[in-house]
């Protein structure tokens, strides 16, 4: 991918780029499923924690687990989330927002002092669209965004996903560009555009 194509991923509406990884381990925790899912979603965690070359762990020490991903049927039943509101403020306008707009899916993220991800939020709205898709293609596409912060829109017309014999797998694409974001020599946040010059490099190579 050239350097306009990767820039796009990490900009907002207006240009403005934004790019940030993981700067610790990552521990993930999932609420509101079974236990087959629950395996599904953890092990398309660790498939691309494992591509990107990071990090797992048992428990993170400031937050316990950082990687929280809630699947609920309306997004109403947020409010019923003990503490809920103590992680994400504004909790009922969001819900509110969420309803308003018919959304199947929202993610927010906490940075460090660094810039680094130290915590991310996926909220999946089962009750929607996502009904009909796959477990095993929510938790990989899922496991993707989560591993960076990507634009706005950087999936809204083209997934994270691609076929490939009939197996749902991640683009080659899009895999190319995690790997080159977690090389060691690479900071693990940007603001500057110049950074997908370096992102490009790294993925040509």
């Amino acid at each position: 991918m050239a350097e306009a194509g990767i820039a796009a991923l990490f900009s907002d509406p207006v240009g403005t780029y934004r790019f940030a990884r993981w700067g610790r381990p990552i521990v993930p925790v999932v609420f509101g499923v079974d236990d087959a899912t629950l395996g599904i979603v953890k092990g398309a965690v660790e498939a691309v924690v494992a591509l990107a070359g990071h990090h797992m762990a048992e428990t993170d020490p400031e937050l316990g687990a950082n990687l929280m991903i809630f699947f609920v049927r309306d997004w109403s039943e947020l409010r019923d989330v003990p503490r809920l509101d103590a992680l994400i403020p504004g909790l009922d306008p969001l819900v509110e927002r969420l309803e308003a707009e018919g959304a199947a899916q929202y993610r927010t993220f906490r940075l460090d002092d660094m810039g680094a991800i130290k915590a991310c939020f996926v909220f999946l709205n089962m009750g929607g669209p996502l009904a009909d898709v796959p477990a095993e293609d929510i938790a990989l596409a899922q496991a993707a965004q989560a591993m960076l912060l990507w634009g706005q829109q950087a999936f809204g017309e083209r997934s994270p996903l691609a076929k490939a014999r009939g197996t749902v797998i991640l683009r080659p694409d899009i895999a190319d560009i995690i790997r080159a974001a977690y090389d060691p020599v690479m900071p693990v946040a940007a603001d500057d555009p110049s950074h997908a010059l370096r992102l490009a490099a790294r993925v040509g190579a």
